[in-house]
């Protein structure tokens, strides 16, 4: 009986100290949006992504354009003809696939452009939602944008607009 009754105020204990925390809920993809640098950013990561990609097609472009017409001769060559030029097509194949990785890879140049772009405006956020968290004595800051295991949350604790506010001033 001591038992229980010690098990039942540990556990009024803890829920009154869960409580007690407060936390608020934001938006970080809604705050991101609402930048116009952090919008032009994007346009422009796009844009530049684009012009890369045109690069990169027109570069597999050639390797297949080279093996249909390894494909169209294959018949006529030699072995060793075929061998050259088999190997021709592994070289350029090879060298297009390089040049992706160099462009979208983890470390490319999209990569090292959108750390340029979106990193400094990413650092002013988290700052700002620090902040006003600091500001209003809060312990823990809840982003619903990337948290999609949120089933509801209360208009109450979502504090997206005051975020947003602070940043615009």
């Amino acid at each position: 009986m001591k038992r229980l009754i010690v098990t039942a105020l540990l556990l009024l204990t803890s829920a009154g100290i869960a409580f007690a925390q407060k936390y608020i809920v934001v938006d970080s993809e809604k705050i991101f949006k609402s930048i116009e640098e952090y919008n032009t950013a994007l346009t422009s990561l796009d844009n530049l992504s684009k012009q890369y990609q045109s690069a990169v097609d027109t570069k597999f472009k050639e390797v297949e354009t080279l093996y249909n017409a390894y494909m169209a001769q294959k018949a006529s060559l030699s072995a060793q003809s075929r061998n050259v030029y088999e190997q021709q097509i592994l070289t350029q194949e090879k060298s297009a696939t390089e040049y992706q990785e160099s462009v979208f890879g983890s470390e490319g140049i999209i990569m090292k452009k959108r750390i340029e772009l979106i990193q400094p405006i990413q650092k002013r956020v988290f700052a700002a939602i620090e902040q006003y968290a600091k500001e209003i004595g809060c312990e823990m800051v809840i982003d619903k944008a990337s948290n999609a295991s949120i089933l509801y949350n209360s208009d109450a604790v979502n504090h997206t607009n005051a975020v947003i506010a602070l940043l615009k001033q």
